[in-house]
């Protein structure tokens, strides 16, 4: 595997090529993943967990219920989403043991940090398939990771990078599988180009984790 630090300061976007055989434990995972009621619910299918990462293992919460507010999120601010739980041979697999362990070092978080995650798959249900329906935006957390893990019959879906939300992007690119982009989402905005079915007789979709954290929030050793 492979670490690049794109020329950016104080280490705003990292990229991360996971190792050849990090997948596979987990692809067959993402034909499962539920539609919910949610608006792009039909489209964006996802499970959410929010873990501790605890002496390099993943350690489940409770918490399932995902919220941001509007001034964050246009498109379903202030609205208590929620998700079911990623399956358990997910989250004890060496492939998100892997991404975790990378989010920690790359951002010198400490033992015990709390991480959420989402796991999704962007389906092409329509001509242009919204992969970030609310546009160019930030999270609100300290730090993101982004992870390609498998594209099938689609184009487009390049993931976006600003300086400034009212700015032309200065990064934009593909994800390829395995690889992990690293960005601080308070210096950096971001949203990702609509995927489109190469045949539209055929299912189309994007795979993706999302990994996000905030500072100062870890478990009590």
């Amino acid at each position: 595997m492979s670490d690049v630090v794109i020329d950016r300061p104080q280490n705003e976007l990292q990229l991360v090529q996971l190792g050849g055989d990090a997948l596979a434990p987990i692809l067959e995972s993402f034909s499962t993943l539920p539609h919910t009621n949610h608006a792009d619910g039909q489209y964006r299918l996802r499970r959410y967990s929010v873990i501790y990462f605890i002496d390099g293992e993943v350690k489940p919460s409770d918490k399932h219920d995902f919220v941001q507010t509007s001034d964050i999120n246009h498109f379903q601010g202030d609205i208590v989403r929620h998700f079911e739980p990623m399956e358990l041979n997910v989250l004890n697999s060496s492939s998100l043991k892997s991404m975790c362990w990378h989010f920690i070092q790359a951002n010198h978080l400490p033992n015990g940090q709390e991480i959420e995650i989402h796991q999704m798959r962007v389906a092409t249900l329509m001509d242009e398939t919204p992969v970030a329906p609310e546009g160019v935006h930030q999270d609100g957390f300290d730090h993101i990771a982004i992870i390609g893990i498998a594209r099938h019959n689609v184009v487009g879906g390049e993931i976006m990078l600003y300086k400034h939300d009212h700015e032309a992007p200065f990064f934009r690119k593909v994800l390829d599988d395995g690889e992990m982009a690293m960005l601080d989402d308070h210096r950096l905005w971001h949203n990702a180009q609509p995927i489109r079915a190469i045949d539209p007789k055929q299912e189309g979709y994007m795979d993706v984790m999302v990994l996000t954290a905030k500072e100062g929030r870890n478990a009590k050793n």
